[in-house]
């Protein structure tokens, strides 16, 4: 099957498991907590990563998934993975904050090939493949492709970031880091979803982004979008992300932006600061 004709069902996938989120924003949530007590699960998670496992099963019963809230499913061997977030921003979903979505990705090992995230309460459903381009395709259905912005100083910039869920008992806890941005930064946000993080870096709206102690389903489909839009997604060593590790921290940001937010997230993480990996020609 052709990576557009992928790209188009997990579109279609999306969007249903959207629609399940759409109705049950604002109604009572049965909340309970996962790893922290900051790191919560609705059953709205779990109905969401029921529908699209179902789904992508059936569509593709040769590939494996893995989903946050059900992890490895369909042992098959292959080398291709689906990556759910059935709702990423399930604290805002639960206490009502409107930043929540959906996001799907498929790789062959390391390498993305289709991603997309689906913002249900606005109706906007970001999507690429690879080598096909990133796109937005909004509620009036009008497609336009994505672009990182321009920013060419972190003056200029609109940035974003998140902090992990063991924040409370971590000394990794990106207060120092945020500090700094702050200072240099023309903006700085924090809205809850690295997911659409990712997804606004690629439409141009944000100019960069960072974070530390991510998983696999958070970022796989941003990064292909982020990719495809002309950008550079790498570690917050300035290496190669690699999507399978069991904690992810990375830069999203044009080229120009990128090496600034690397030399200073390199000189905070008391690492020493080597030319830029861009340089030397290892990315």
């Amino acid at each position: 099957m052709e990576l557009k004709q992928i790209e188009q069902i997990a579109i279609e996938i999306a969007r249903e498991a959207g629609g399940l989120l759409r109705q049950g924003y604002g109604q009572r949530k049965e909340i309970n907590s996962k790893s922290s007590a900051i790191d919560l699960v609705t059953q709205y998670d779990t109905a969401a990563e029921a529908l699209i496992a179902g789904r992508l099963q059936a569509a593709f019963p040769t590939y494996r998934l893995l989903g946050e809230e059900g992890g490895e499913q369909n042992h098959t061997g292959s080398s291709r993975i689906w990556y759910v977030d059935p709702l990423d921003g399930t604290n805002n979903f639960a206490h009502g904050f409107p930043v929540f979505c959906v996001s799907l990705a498929l790789y062959d090992g390391n390498q993305p090939l289709v991603g997309v995230i689906y913002d249900p309460l606005r109706d906007e459903c970001f999507h690429g493949a690879a080598g096909l381009g990133a796109y937005l395709t909004n509620a009036s259905g009008q497609r336009t492709r994505l672009q990182v912005g321009q920013a060419a100083t972190l003056t200029e910039s609109l940035l974003a970031t998140g902090f992990p869920y063991d924040r409370h008992t971590s000394a990794q806890d990106n207060i120092t880091q945020l500090a700094a941005f702050l200072k240099r930064a023309q903006g700085l946000r924090r809205a809850g979803s690295a997911a659409l993080d990712l997804a606004y870096v690629a439409a141009g709206r944000l100019d960069g982004y960072w974070e530390y102690k991510l998983s696999p389903w958070d970022v796989a489909a941003g990064v292909l979008l982020v990719q495809e839009a002309s950008g550079r997604v790498t570690d917050v060593t300035g290496h190669p992300l690699v999507i399978a590790a069991d904690k992810l921290s990375l830069i999203a940001a044009n080229d120009t932006i990128h090496p600034q937010m690397w030399a200073i997230l390199q000189q905070l993480d008391n690492q020493p600061a080597p030319i830029h990996p861009s340089a030397t020609g290892s990315l």
